[in-house]
């Protein structure tokens, strides 16, 4: 029993280790929504990773799944930032 108590722990270590926590890189003084929603990502990572760990990581790999779609999200929400930077960019040199 201690040797899947532990075999588990390790599965569960190389599985965060897969995939990085979101950050919050958007600038909240041009873009205080998105930032805010990256904040909203980042909160839900760290709750994803606290069921993880107090089911000792076994959830079928669902919580993995959603931690690495929140990645997805976080991407996209910066994306949508540094577009808006270009489109502000280039209405200033007009």
């Amino acid at each position: 029993m201690k040797m899947i108590s532990v075999l588990l722990l390790v599965v569960g270590f190389s599985v965060n280790a897969a995939y990085a926590e979101p950050v919050v890189n958007v600038d909240p003084k041009r873009h205080s929504d998105l930032h805010a929603a990256q904040q909203l990502v980042a909160q839900a990572y760290n709750k994803l990773t606290q069921a993880q760990k107090a089911n000792k990581y076994d959830m079928q790999g669902n919580v993995a799944k959603a931690k690495s779609l929140l990645e997805d999200v976080n991407k996209e929400i910066k994306a949508a930032a540094e577009i808006a930077n270009e489109a502000d960019e280039k209405k200033k040199k007009k």
